[in-house]
């Protein structure tokens, strides 16, 4: 007999109804706040000023949920959703959640190959698909056997059910949502996070980011990225407000600072001058926001400073993925209106990690190893893919691709993905490290270092620069790099180009692959 046999004897207690009467999944918090705010606003539409209580909210996941189990979807079944920021989605990941069912997002941005692949991989049973991009849908071979159109059909399939509660069929690991990972080194990965998974997500959103009732949160960013769907899910499992935004619309942002209490407004690379603008142009007075910002290490530092002080809230110096949530290093803020030295990166509450070398030892301090974690935030593993899956979750630990320095205080400085580096004369060269140093001058508004190929060194580290000052120069930027880094990390060319010219993924992230193509014309 095993010692936890031995223990369970002893307690006199079954493990199979303990498991029940421990676990808790995303719908019985949602319930919580049902009750005891029925008639609090739990979503609303900035476009059209539109809103939903969290009562009516709820009748309407029951009559979907209904809907979806008269067409055969069940626990562990898949729906698929292709539809721009608007509140059906959140009424299908609760529907889902209800169910044991698992919502695949799909990312419009993607070309007709792509989401071919990423709704094949995860052969849905259903698809939700919006007027907007419903001619793309018909156009490929997704293989779904049933398609809903939103708008008329997909209020006539709620209309013909009942509001009850349906019977909750999900457990803390069910899969609750699959959201693709970037495909720059090949096709997307599908990350099936579970209840448990956002649940954990939830609490550390309270806890490291100070989450209160009340609160909103502008649901901006595609809600095919967990940057939206996580905190949607966060905010009204807290019993605060999703307000639901079709993209980065400065005015819009602006109205949403001046009317709503905010949580965390959060922001991304590239679109922060752009809102910086709106603001100081009409003058606006923030309601009250705790929490900005997203991706500090991507951003010019003089921009943060301003951004922080036109919205009076601090900068999240955040570091996380789709696949641990928050964690592992979302655990500082920078303060209002500073231009930070240093971007160093505390723990979240909810992780614990290693810095592992290419054979998982542990490297000392100040050496970049790759950070590997462990903690309840994490996702349950690529759909289909036990190949990235085991080498991923090697030794019980997942390894992110990121590389990191420890420092003595046991703060985190990222240094850069793994999989891309610059060897140089048998030196390792990471982007990043450059890119921190180009952006600390206040007349760059986003800079990317790409490798180039060299007949003597190998390969070489060169820049592609936007600037907001003309007068600004490649010689003084070379002098800057001089001053701060190693003479093989100097950047041997240093490229001008318009910053809407730098091609970005949905999380505002430059594509450096994309980039780097550029040399080959």
């Amino acid at each position: 007999m095993s010692q936890a046999e031995q223990t369970a004897m002893r307690i006199g207690l079954n493990d199979e109804l303990a498991g029940q009467a421990a676990g808790l999944t995303v719908p019985d918090l949602f319930l919580q706040q049902v009750r005891l705010r029925p008639n609090d606003v739990a979503i609303t539409v900035a476009a059209s000023g539109a809103t939903c209580a969290y009562a009516a909210l709820n009748g309407r996941v029951n009559q979907l949920a209904h809907a979806l189990r008269g067409l055969g979807i069940q626990r562990g079944e898949r729906v698929a959703i292709l539809a721009e920021n608007r509140p059906e989605y959140v009424e299908l990941v609760m529907a889902a959640a209800k169910l044991g069912a698992i919502v695949c997002c799909q990312n419009w941005r993607q070309a007709e190959g792509e989401l071919t692949h990423c709704i094949r991989l995860t052969t849905p049973r259903l698809a939700i698909v919006s007027p907007t991009h419903a001619g793309i849908f018909s156009r490929i071979d997704h293989g779904v056997p049933r398609t809903v159109l939103l708008g008329e059909e997909y209020e006539a399939m709620l209309a013909a059910q009942p509001s009850t509660e349906p019977p909750l069929a999900a457990l803390p690991e069910d899969g609750l949502l699959i959201i693709y990972t970037s495909g720059t080194t090949g096709l997307p990965k599908g990350a099936m996070i579970s209840h448990r998974a956002e649940i954990a997500r939830m609490q550390t959103a309270r806890i490291d980011l100070g989450l209160q009732p009340g609160e909103a949160f502008p649901a901006w960013p595609p809600m095919f990225h967990m940057a939206s769907t996580d905190q949607a899910i966060s905010v009204l499992c807290t019993g605060g407000k999703v307000i639901v935004m079709e993209g980065a619309d400065p005015a819009q942002m602006a109205k949403v600072v001046a009317e709503e209490q905010l949580w965390w407004l959060i922001l991304m690379p590239g679109m922060i001058d752009q809102l910086s603008a709106e603001l100081r142009e009409r003058r606006v007075q923030p309601k009250g926001v705790r929490l900005i910002g997203a991706m500090a290490d991507l951003v010019p530092l003089h921009q943060i400073a301003e951004i922080t002080a036109l919205l009076q809230a601090p900068y999240l110096n955040t570091f996380g993925a789709t696949e641990t949530g928050l964690p592992p290093a979302t655990g500082s803020q920078i303060p209002i209106g500073v231009v930070p030295e240093r971007l160093s990166k505390q723990v979240s509450s909810q992780a614990t990690f290693r810095l592992v070398d290419a054979e998982d030892n542990d490297v000392p301090d100040g050496t970049p190893g790759e950070l590997a974690m462990r903690g309840a935030t994490l996702f349950s593993g690529y759909w289909n893919n036990p190949e990235a899956n085991e080498k991923d979750f090697r030794g019980g630990w997942f390894h992110m691709g990121d590389m990191f320095v420890r420092n003595p205080d046991g703060s985190l400085d990222f240094v850069d993905r793994v999989k891309y580096l610059i060897k140089s004369g048998g030196e390792n060269i990471y982007p990043a490290e450059i890119e921190r140093v180009l952006l600390s001058d206040e007349r760059v508004d986003d800079a990317i270092i790409v490798r180039k190929k060299d007949e003597k060194w190998g390969e070489v580290p060169v820049a592609f620069v936007a600037r907001n000052d003309d007068s600004l120069t490649a010689e003084e930027l070379i002098a800057r790099c001089r001053a701060e880094l190693a003479g093989y990390k100097r950047p041997k060319e240093i490229h001008f180009v318009a910053v809407e010219d730098l091609p970005r993924s949905t999380t505002g992230k430059i594509q450096r692959h994309e980039v780097e193509k550029w040399l080959q014309r």
